[in-house]
């Protein structure tokens, strides 16, 4: 029993080699912290999209580049992919849900965030570099809930 499991889970994590690009994602998490890292020391602030985005609908008692700051990010967030697309094809995007389906899971994903005082972004590459608990508990139950929904997705239907 226990070699069909390891036989069965083998199967699904083989490597696409032609399509593995180590250093493209290296490069890309590096610009990531970077990013990170040059909000914080110049700014304070967090990276996390989820909190840049609310802080944008914020309108009392704000200070003057409070709207500023947070519509470059992610504009320039937004544009990278303009800016990558010239050196490189962006990848084809197939989208199988329906509408309802991608509606639905924008909801669930958005009602996450709240609820988990953040997104991500922001408590995987930020919180984690700060040792925040909060931040590795919140991680730990996005990975986990991903996990099953995968395995649930790939095996139970």
């Amino acid at each position: 029993m226990r070699y069909n499991c390891l036989k069965e889970l083998s199967m699904h994590l083989t490597i696409n080699w032609p399509n593995f690009t180590p250093s493209a994602s290296l490069f890309g998490g590096i610009l990531i912290g970077l990013a990170a890292s040059i909000l914080v020391i110049f700014r304070g602030k967090i990276a996390g999209i989820s909190g840049i985005l609310a802080g944008l609908m914020e309108t009392e008692n704000i200070s003057q580049d409070h709207h500023r700051w947070r519509a470059l990010f992610l504009i320039g967030l937004i544009g990278s992919s303009f800016i990558y697309q010239i050196f490189a094809p962006l990848p084809e995007i197939n989208i199988s849900a329906s509408k309802s389906k991608l509606m639905i899971a924008g909801l669930l994903v958005g009602f996450g965030t709240r609820m988990g005082s953040g997104c991500t972004s922001g408590h995987g590459i930020c919180g984690l570099s700060r040792l925040s608990h909060r931040s590795l508990v919140a991680t730990i139950s996005f990975m986990i809930s991903g996990f099953v929904v995968c395995y649930l997705f790939l095996h139970a239907s």
